[in-house]
């Protein structure tokens, strides 16, 4: 392992570091989409947070057991159980769909969105429908360790008995039983069968328009959103895991009481580290549709949006997105998209430059030298420091500068010695497509290089016409290449290419 990890535990309010459960082993947990309607940038961010954790846990040598859920039952309108329509049956039956037509619609239009932004897929996904059986038994459970009560047909949570036996309820989202009675805004029909205005739903009656139900000894009808994830990732992870991580507007009431209900369930914390991401912005201000300010990822790249002057390519946005931290807010504007465009571009330019480097030999360990593979050294500082893109980032450019400086000859490889051109080399590998998980989009995505081969023949037939005094076939294939948005520099060691 090349650094000690720390992670800001979000429990706790302060990074640690990480030791997992199990040497070698980390079980991690996000919770995953809703699928009723299409995948919002809001989500492609977090997703996209928790894939280079993802990532970076296995680069550094840990065998990961990623688990994110599909909800496909249970998730209310409101985010609250006080009676509101499950949103699955509500779009089931606004479209006259089956619901599981609503739900298989919508996760292939995730699965999708997720490829276009190259998330390396969770090893396994479950679906609460595809655990009712386990749900049920929680919540059976729950009730024999004397922490929920059944009120015509539905089962709630006993938070304020839970509260005082154990004293951890509010600890995740800072807030207090008090605060959460001020704050209830629940209708009065569903309060009145709570015992307790923050006590909340494990086990809900079905009204008989519910399109979703299924048999257990308290009512038809289907399990509270927060249980599904206590169940789901204690049943693939264990009762306390290494990991949990989600949104930071999971934190409350979702991410608390599922706290609750391992506690709950079985005495015991359901995840050793917390991890939350932040919300993505827009212009300075949360996304919404009511006021118009907010823009879909399919909008995003091909610019069909007032918000934007030009369509964005998913790695110029994935790359945008590694340039905040992921526990701060990132506000989505045209011009840090453009900035973000440069940076992703100048980034695979240098890239390109680099691997295509030969050392001559007889290098020597100098100051550049020292300073190379400092550079590297606090990359990896950065990224063990609660996964620090901005700041990985940060280096990677530095080394950029560099790399072009060795190119343009401003800076003289008898200064580096053969091993540290290497190291660079494989850095740029390991961070920009292994960690990052960046793709170069002038390669198809079959990673064969058909485009890179194109125009290393393409600059070949330019430079034989320029060694002819061809000018005007050598000037012709300037202009088309021109014409096609593609820079051609010439240098002493020969053309190189990028797209402006």
């Amino acid at each position: 392992m090349k650094n000690e990890l720390r992670i800001y535990n979000s429990y706790k309010g302060k990074k640690e570091t990480f030791k997992p459960i199990h040497e070698g082993q980390v079980g991690m947990y996000v919770c995953g989409p809703t699928v009723y309607s299409d995948v919002h940038l809001g989500n492609c961010r977090s997703f996209t947070s928790f894939d280079v954790i993802y990532r970076y846990l296995m680069y550094l040598g840990y065998k990961v057991r990623y688990v994110r859920n599909i909800t496909d039952v249970g998730h209310l309108e409101g985010d609250a159980d006080t009676g509101r329509e499950d949103k699955i049956s509500k779009k089931a039956r606004l479209e006259q769909l089956e619901p599981m037509e609503v739900v298989q619609q919508y996760m292939n239009g995730f699965h999708d969105m997720m490829k276009v932004f190259n998330l390396l897929p969770p090893n396994i996904e479950p679906r609460a429908t595809g655990h009712i059986p386990e749900q049920i038994e929680m919540v059976q459970t729950i009730i024999d360790n004397g922490l929920a009560y059944e009120k015509n047909g539905s089962v709630y949570f006993n938070t304020l008995k839970f509260a005082e036996r154990d004293g951890v309820y509010g600890k995740l989202s800072g807030r207090k039983i008090d605060d959460l009675v001020a704050e209830s805004r629940a209708d009065l029909k569903n309060q009145s069968e709570k015992n307790h205005p923050s006590d909340f739903a494990i086990w809900i009656k079905a009204a008989p328009e519910h399109l979703m139900h299924w048999h257990s000894p308290w009512s038809e009808g289907f399990p509270g959103w927060h249980l599904e994830c206590s169940v789901m990732s204690t049943k693939y992870l264990g009762e306390t895991f290494d990991i949990h991580g989600g949104g930071t507007d999971l934190k409350f009431p979702h991410h608390e009481n599922e706290v609750a209900q391992s506690y709950g369930a079985c005495g015991c914390a359901p995840a050793n580290y917390w991890i939350h991401g932040n919300m993505l912005l827009m212009n300075g201000r949360k996304m919404s549709k009511s006021d118009g300010n907010t823009i879909m990822p399919e909008e995003l790249f091909s610019g069909g949006s007032s918000h934007i002057s030009k369509g964005y390519s998913p790695m110029s946005v994935r790359f945008f997105m590694m340039q905040t931290h992921y526990r701060s807010t990132l506000d989505l504007t045209d011009g840090a998209l453009q900035a973000a465009e440069k940076g992703y571009r100048r980034l695979m330019e240098g890239n390109k430059l680099l691997q295509g480097m030969q050392h001559p030999g007889n290098g020597n360990v100098g100051d550049l030298d020292k300073e190379i593979n400092g550079l590297i050294d606090q990359a990896f500082a950065d990224m063990s420091d609660d996964f620090n893109t901005p700041k990985a980032l940060a280096s990677i450019f530095e080394l950029v500068t560099k790399v072009n400086s060795l190119k343009g000859g401003q800076l003289s490889f008898g200064e580096i010695t053969v091993e540290t051109l290497q190291r660079m080399q494989q850095t740029f590998t390991d961070f920009i497509f292994n960690i990052f998980g960046l793709l170069d989009e002038d390669i198809d995505v079959s990673g064969s290089g058909v485009v890179d081969e194109l125009m290393a023949l393409v600059l070949d037939m330019r430079q034989q016409a320029r060694t002819d005094k061809n000018w005007g076939t050598s000037d012709k294939i300037r202009d088309a290449l021109k014409a096609m948005n593609i820079q051609v520099k010439d240098g002493k060691d020969g053309a190189t290419w990028s797209k402006e």
